[in-house]
């Protein structure tokens, strides 16, 4: 973390113009060549930007869009049982008095669940996870 530090401080020294300047320029540069791919891990992204500044590399990239994961979006336990009982019909109150629990902690763990699954209804929730069976 010492040269991670070390090279944010050489950046916040540059004189603000010289630095605007040459990002722009790389930026020019890149349109024209039209970006070639950068492998970051198993994916491939976009260089968007890739300059040295003193000394100091910055590359800024486009990651593709993440697709849900599979098995259960590492669902936990309770959100399983909760997306199942919804899955069956149950609406939150009922939900709620059954696993005694808040109707807002209901509601929490769906928010969670939709987040996961990137969702935004009940049943496309329920879709989504019978897609993964």
């Amino acid at each position: 973390m010492k040269q991670a530090g070390s090279a944010a401080r050489d950046l916040n020294n540059l004189r603000g113009e010289d630095c605007r300047e040459a990002l722009v320029r790389q930026l020019i540069e890149q349109t024209e060549r039209g970006g070639e791919p950068l492998e970051i891990g198993e994916s491939t992204a976009a260089v968007i930007l890739d300059l040295e500044v003193d000394g100091v590399r910055c590359v800024l990239s486009r990651k593709p869009h993440a697709e849900p994961r599979a098995e259960g979006a590492s669902l936990s336990p309770r959100e399983l049982e909760i997306a199942r009982m919804v899955a069956k019909g149950y609406p939150n109150k009922v939900i709620a008095r059954v696993l005694e629990i808040s109707s807002w902690t209901v509601s929490t763990h769906l928010r969670r669940i939709f987040a996961k699954l990137s969702v935004s209804s009940r049943a496309a929730m329920v879709a989504r996870l019978m897609e993964m069976r």
